[in-house]
């Protein structure tokens, strides 16, 4: 080791004799030399072979860098040897291990010699010494010399380059930019990205795939629990109320306030008016001067010449007041109206109103919802197109069949009447001799089967239409066998009064009471029956192929009104006069229970799709329900002034309808959307007019076409009308 650091001191010595005779480059490659020495102190024989060995590749890697970096600026060129350095002390590609090159690579500042070696201290010390630091000899590195201001700025005229200079305070030395780095320097003077190929917008990567996503993780539907009213909440309000009738919570006595008040008193030392912090107090206006008086001195009234010097100057410089000189207050222009502003003063002052108001300026149209034009939702029924003649009294209740080509109506002049929807004909007519409260046609087409009810009996009626296989399957189902009297066996009754009608050619049901209504299921081969009674015998489900009656299975709260069947599921709908009670068939349990809030229910319609219901009611109100949403009404349509008698829904289109006994029809748009979280459309579209009043009643029940937008409407005046769109 000591041989060692003795022959590295030699070098150091044969190189700085040899300064002299030696270009700049050389004395830069030599002191670099000296550089690796020091620091390859304990490998002496390796530094005597690489410095023998000029002609060795890493030498001339070295060499060849130092020549290239020459023309370049200071940091430029420290930055490239201290690269090509790496590699003539490694002896390495590139791909060497980093630990080697980290371990006898040298930092960039040690390899221009002379470097300033002062580090962090403050060049401040230096501002009286004639040197600027030491170098690694420890010898000490000479400022260089100011040139004076003149001779600088005819230097920097001459130099064309001379903006790209920066002087560098901690090397002594001025440093050029080069094209690359002014680029920089632009651009972060405009705001940019240092470098070009920086995109500041890159598109946004969403690592959540939304596709077939089950559960995404926004715009989640609202949970049914907030649109229920909160039972904590409930209790906590009847725990204030009773605290309150107890008298454990007392308020606050209101304010007396005082009899008299003054009414000229100064408002700025109001007491309720400095303690509000809307209160604002007028500005003091500015005391007027002598210029301001009805007669000034002369030396404050301006010349003719002054005056027309006003007209020349602009309006902000203009004063805005010119003295005038009167010769008494009588001769003042405003004094013939000082009585009367000091009148209408005191009067302002008199009615002035004591508390600031605040109004708020809302546009009644923009209050209204948005709906869309009645042009875009057509067609729909607007005028009457043909009236069915025939019947002497009152048609109490009509029905279309699955076709659309035949509809059936029952009079209270005990008759039923079979039309033909297009010609007006009537085809066939049932006598019997009562009050026909309901018909209705069998859903499928397949089974042109009547249902009517006739006071306590229900008639099934062979229509006589389609071919000869439909009216033998027809007559097959309207075969009785053996008629028996009811007994009674659970739910079952079998044999019903299932009795063979000879004279209308179909069956008689017997029921202990008068029948309401009579509703058949989807399948066409159910049907049920209502009547009036608080018991389970006042709904009753009939079966046509088997010819056997079942109970309704679930207890009664209130008299019935109508019972409807699901139009796709086994759920059964009883509306009594103030609920609707939806079961489930299947699972012989109640699903839901309607609140309609209503004074009586008169009539009930099932919307095609099954999740949308609407209530009609005796005081002119029409509730629709979404079965999904929540138990009370979603809307409530004030739209009748006398009593709802029925309501229905297309099968097809979305419309629904509903008729009065104040002779109107009232046609409605109702879309009912796929998604859950989108509310109903419901837009009121017409007011159909044409029935008469008969003994205080108006249009009596309405259907719509099963195809076609067409409304078919019975009134008390014996009319059937048909309106077409």
């Amino acid at each position: 080791m000591g041989a060692s650091k003795k022959e590295s001191v030699e070098v150091d010595k044969k190189k700085k004799n040899s300064k002299k005779n030696q270009p700049p480059k050389k004395e830069k490659h030599d002191t670099e030399e000296s550089v690796l020495a020091q620091k390859l102190e304990d490998t002496a024989t390796d530094y005597k072979e690489l410095s023998a060995d000029d002609d060795s590749e890493d030498y001339k890697s070295v060499g060849e860098s130092e020549a290239g970096d020459g023309e370049s600026s200071g940091d430029e060129g420290i930055h490239n040897t201290g690269s090509s350095e790496g590699l003539a002390i490694d002896g390495h590609s590139e791909d060497s291990e980093p630990d080697q090159g980290a371990e006898e690579s040298d930092s960039s500042e040690d390899e221009v010699a002379p470097r300033n070696t002062v580090g962090d201290v403050p060049l401040e010390w230096y501002r009286d010494e004639k040197h600027i630091g030491y170098d690694i000899a420890g010898k000490k590195i000479k400022k260089k010399e100011r040139q004076d201001k003149l001779d600088s700025f005819l230097a920097n005229i001459d130099d064309s380059k001379n903006w790209r200079k920066i002087y560098d305070d901690y090397n002594d030395e001025e440093v050029e930019l080069t094209k690359e780095e002014t680029k920089l320097v632009r651009r972060m003077l405009k705001g940019k990205a240092p470098h070009a190929d920086f995109d500041p917008y890159v598109p946004y990567v969403d690592w959540f795939k939304w596709e077939d996503a089950k559960h995404p993780l926004s715009n989640a539907p609202e949970p049914k629990s907030r649109f229920i009213p909160s039972k904590w909440e409930a209790k906590k309000v009847l725990g204030l109320v009773r605290a309150i009738r107890k008298g454990y919570i007392k308020f606050d006595k209101p304010k007396e306030e005082p009899r008299f008040y003054m009414l000229w008193g100064d408002d700025a030392s109001s007491s309720e008016k400095t303690g509000h912090l809307s209160y604002i107090p007028a500005p003091k206006p500015n005391l007027p001067g002598h210029e301001e008086s009805y007669n000034p001195s002369l030396e404050y009234i301006p010349t003719q010449e002054e005056i027309n010097s006003y007209q020349l100057m602009d309006e902000e410089d203009r004063p805005k007041f010119i003295p005038k000189r009167f010769t008494s207050l009588r001769s003042i222009p405003a004094y013939e109206n000082a009585v009367k502003d000091s009148f209408e003063r005191c009067l302002d002052l008199y009615l002035c109103p004591r508390i600031r108001k605040k109004r708020i300026n809302i546009d009644p149209e923009s209050l209204k919802p948005k709906l869309p034009s009645r042009k875009d939702l057509r067609p729909y029924p607007a005028t009457c197109y043909l009236e069915y003649r025939g019947h002497t009294d009152a048609v109490m209740s009509i029905s279309t069949e699955a076709s659309g080509q035949w509809i059936a109506s029952g009079s209270s002049d005990g008759t039923v009447r079979l039309w033909e929807v297009e010609t007006c004909r009537c085809i066939k007519v049932w006598e019997f001799g009562e009050i026909v409260q309901y018909v209705a046609w069998n859903p499928l087409p397949e089974l042109p089967i009547l249902a009517v009810t006739v006071g306590q009996d229900v008639f099934l009626l062979n229509s006589g239409l389609g071919n000869e296989e439909i009216q033998r399957k027809v007559k097959e189902l309207l075969q009785v066998e053996t008629p028996t009297a009811p007994v009674d066996s659970g739910n079952k009754v079998s044999g019903w009064s299932w009795l063979q009608d000879d004279e209308h050619e179909g069956i008689r049901l017997r029921h202990f009471k008068a029948v309401y209504s009579v509703e058949w299921h989807r399948k066409g081969d159910y049907f049920s029956t209502v009547m009036p009674a608080g018991d389970s015998k006042a709904i009753l489900i009939h079966q046509l192929s088997k010819k056997f009656t079942q109970r309704h299975p679930f207890k009664l709260h209130g008299l019935p009104v109508s019972a409807v069947f699901h139009p796709t599921r086994s759920i059964f709908f009883v509306s009594t006069k103030k609920n609707v009670r939806v079961y489930d068939l299947l699972k012989q349990k109640l699903i839901k229970k309607l609140e309609t809030g209503l004074r009586e229910v008169s009539s009930i319609s099932i919307h095609p799709a099954g999740d949308n219901v609407i209530v009609g009611s005796r005081d002119g109100k029409l509730c629709w329900f979404d079965m999904d949403l929540s138990s009370k009404p979603y809307k409530v349509l004030k739209c009748h002034p006398k009593d709802i008698t029925n309501v229905a829904f297309h099968r097809s289109y979305p419309l629904f309808a509903s008729c009065s006994d104040d002779c109107t029809a009232y046609v409605f748009h109702g879309t009912v959307y796929s998604d859950l979280n989108q509310n109903p459309l419901i837009v009121p579209l017409e007011i159909l007019r044409g029935h008469a009043i008969s003994n205080g009643r108006g249009v009596l029940d309405c259907k719509f076409h099963p195809r076609q937008p067409w409304l078919f409407t019975a009134g008390a005046d014996s009319l059937i009308k048909l309106y077409c769109h």
